[in-house]
């Protein structure tokens, strides 16, 4: 053991010594479909997730779903006790708006939803830990996508109604939320060829776009309910987490190819952080001239009227930024096959590659390792939109999880960790760090063959098992001492 121990220390390019201030917290996350189960307990009725690995292909799930995944509707304690036993400043989790409001509406409010999520926001405080809570991570209930979904410009008055019973039933214990998770997975990927995702609508030329625009409006909405209603009472935060991938020019010469590329990826912040709103001007204007070439008589992409820039911008109090992984960007060929058509890379012709050093050693194909890529991102918030808090809301490595030595997934977080802190030295203002997961969970179209977890849930036992990986250890270690002064210790004499 020891010295498989003193081999997985090779993997490390250096032990980093900084220490993260006093203010600064770390965290982990999950999702309600990703690990609640109980999908039809009591007065829930099906979001488009159940509708989409029920009724669809088996395939698209990975011939698994989220009806039992690691049972956290029942072992809700179990799972706070692990956040306990790393030692979270905070507990990211989201609300399933179909176990809270089972019409979608709220002339129904679910008494079995609120005492679910009252238990747990309850639990994390007497266990010193802070609720951070996410109205929307992918679960909108199926009768409000048979009326269109986030393509009918009403869900953003529906999902207004919706934040505001979450804010007057838990805001005078939950301090930070997110309205949206990730909205260029939730529409684009949605809506790509071929999607793998919920509500699995292949519409890639307008559909993405129409989404885009509601669920930007929607977040707007519920950042203003809060801003007039509950902050005066509450004196909370509300902000929009964000899938940001870092891009750029695969040389000089693609340079620009790669700006407009990454201009594209980041299409949902500029409406909400930039000083002027609105869509990013030359991305409109691509995509005007590419929808009047294809013969259309709009623009794919929905304009913002002046009231309506108005009424998105500036509607955050910190950025939420998920990150994984980046990508290289170069002028696609003939014979090249578009990759990632959710990142618009079929409206500018560019083509996603990665670079040969960048590591890919997990189950992930998409995920390869390139931690620079987020201290980038970091760099560009603070430039574009100048000294705002940023929360770095998710960011996780997968593996398969089969022998529970998880050793890549500690080098992950130690090379992005580290990342984080020269950030922070160079006076970039980020005060928050969420591992993708808590334990492990249901991965949408990976089913359950992923295992991102610190935890791991052991899907063989009918209890559901919660077991920690040595990444679990190593970030409890991490918290404790506020600095990667441990991670010698950690490595040779823990294990």
């Amino acid at each position: 053991m020891k010295t498989c121990i003193v081999l997985s220390v090779l993997l490390f390019s250096r032990l980093c010594n900084g220490k993260f201030p006093s203010w600064f917290k770390f965290g982990a996350a999950t999702s309600s479909y990703q690990i609640e189960g109980a999908w039809n307990i009591s007065d829930k009725t099906p979001s488009i997730w159940d509708t989409f690995c029920h009724i669809k292909d088996d395939v698209k799930c990975s011939n698994a779903n989220g009806d039992v995944a690691a049972n956290s509707y029942y072992q809700w304690k179990e799972d706070l006790d692990a956040a306990a036993e790393l030692g979270l400043d905070y507990y990211r989790f989201s609300i399933s708006w179909t176990r809270i409001l089972p019409t979608g509406y709220p002339n129904k409010i679910s008494k079995d939803g609120v005492r679910y999520y009252n238990e747990l926001i309850n639990g994390l405080l007497a266990r010193g830990i802070e609720p951070m809570v996410t109205m929307y991570h992918w679960e909108l209930p199926q009768n409000l996508q048979d009326l269109g979904g986030w393509t009918n410009a009403l869900i953003s008055t529906w999902f207004a109604d919706y934040a505001k019973v979450l804010f007057t039933l838990f805001g005078d214990r939950v301090k930070t939320w997110l309205t949206i998770n990730e909205p260029l997975i939730m529409c684009a990927a949605a809506y790509s060829e071929n999607t793998g995702f919920a509500p699995g609508i292949s519409d890639p030329n307008y559909g993405a776009f129409l989404c885009a625009k509601n669920t930007l409006l929607a977040h707007a909405h519920a950042w203003r309910i809060y801003d007039v209603i509950y902050r005066p009472k509450y004196g909370g935060k509300v902000s929009i987490a964000n899938q940001i991938f870092w891009m750029e020019g695969q040389s000089e010469e693609e340079r620009k190819l790669g700006e407009l590329t990454y201009s594209l990826n980041v299409l949902y912040t500029y409406p909400v952080f930039s000083k002027n709103g609105g869509w990013p001007a030359e991305i409109e204007e691509i995509i005007a001239t590419n929808s009047k070439n294809q013969g259309f008589s709009f623009s794919r992409l929905p304009a913002f009227t002046t009231e309506e820039i108005n009424f998105v911008k500036g509607t955050y109090d910190f950025f939420g930024l998920n990150y994984y992984t980046s990508r290289l960007v170069r002028k696609a060929t003939k014979e090249d096959k578009l990759n990632w058509p959710f990142t618009g890379s079929h409206e500018l012709e560019s083509f996603l590659t990665v670079d040969a050093s960048w590591r890919n050693e997990n189950t992930v194909p998409w995920l390869h390792e390139y931690p620079i890529g987020l201290r980038r991102i970091l760099e560009w918030v603070k430039k574009e939109f100048g000294d705002i808090e940023i929360i770095v809301t998710e960011i996780g490595y997968g593996d398969g999880g089969e022998d529970g030595n998880d050793y890549n997934k500690i080098r992950y977080h130690k090379e992005h960790l580290e990342q984080v802190e020269l950030a922070i030295n160079a006076g970039i203002n980020v005060t928050g760090y969420t591992v993708w997961s808590l334990i492990d969970t249901f991965e949408w179209d990976s089913g359950n063959t992923v295992k991102f977890g610190l935890y791991k849930v052991d899907y063989d036992d009918p209890k559901r098992a919660r077991i920690p990986r040595p990444s679990a250890k190593f970030y409890a270690a991490v918290i404790q001492a506020r600095s990667f002064d441990v991670l010698h210790k950690y490595i040779y004499d823990e294990l």
